[in-house]
C-alpha cells in the first residue's frame, strides 16, 4: 500500500472540486451544489436513492479510529514536505481512501469559498458505515507496513498475532456505538 497522501485538488474530482458555479457531480453522476453540505453532515441523502458518505477536512481522525491511535500515526507518519498539512489527519486517511477507490469517491477543493464553511470536502459513493470500515482497513494495513519494517520480531510476531483476532466490521459496531452514531447526520 502507498503511503496516505493529501489529493491534489483535481484527483478523484470531477471539474469535481467542484465547478464555478458550485456544482458537485457526485460518483453517483447526480449533480448538487457544493453549500448542500453542512458541517456536521456525515451522510448525504441523494436523489440517486443512495446514501453517500461525507467528510470533511475539518473532521477528526477519531471520527474512524481512537484518538490515542491517532496519536500514533501522528507520531509515525511524517507528511512530504509539500503537503500543505503539517500532519497526519483526516486529509491523509482520505487520500487513501482514494487511492483504494478512485471511482468511487469525489473530492471538492472549496478553499476560495468562504461560505460552506469547509476547505476540502469527500463524498463517497458508498455510505458512513462503509466508509469507517475502508478507514479502518487502512490503518490497519499502514500499520502493519509500519511493523514490518520494525526491527523487533517480537512486536512484529505480536502485532501480527493481533491482527488475526481484530474484527474490523466488529470494531466499527462498537466504536460507532460508543461514539453514539446512530444517526450520521
Amino acid at each position: 500500500m502507498a503511503g496516505p497522501r493529501v489529493p491534489d485538488a483535481g484527483d478523484g474530482a470531477d471539474g469535481g472540486e467542484g465547478s464555478d458555479d458550485g456544482t458537485v457531480t457526485l460518483p453517483c453522476g447526480e449533480s448538487v451544489h457544493r453549500g448542500e453540505f453542512d458541517l456536521g453532515m456525515r451522510e448525504y441523502e441523494c436523489a440517486c436513492g443512495e446514501r453517500h458518505a461525507v467528510v470533511m477536512d475539518m473532521h477528526p481522525p477519531s471520527r474512524f479510529v481512537p484518538e490515542d491511535v491517532v496519536e500514533v500515526l501522528r507520531a509515525s507518519v511524517t507528511p512530504s514536505e509539500d503537503d500543505a498539512f503539517e500532519e497526519f489527519g483526516t486529509p491523509h486517511l482520505m487520500g487513501s481512501v482514494m487511492e483504494e477507490f478512485p471511482e468511487e469517491v469525489v473530492v471538492v477543493d472549496a478553499s476560495e469559498d468562504g461560505t460552506v464553511g469547509y476547505a476540502l470536502l469527500w463524498v463517497a459513493a458508498f455510505d458512513a458505515r462503509t466508509l469507517h470500515e475502508h478507514v479502518v482497513e487502512l490503518v490497519v494495513e499502514l500499520m502493519e507496513h509500519a511493523v514490518s519494517h520494525t526491527r523487533d520480531d517480537g512486536a512484529q510476531g505480536e502485532f501480527e498475532t493481533q491482527m488475526l483476532d481484530f474484527d474490523v466490521e466488529g470494531f466499527v459496531d462498537a466504536y460507532r456505538s460508543e461514539r453514539e452514531w446512530e444517526r450520521e447526520r
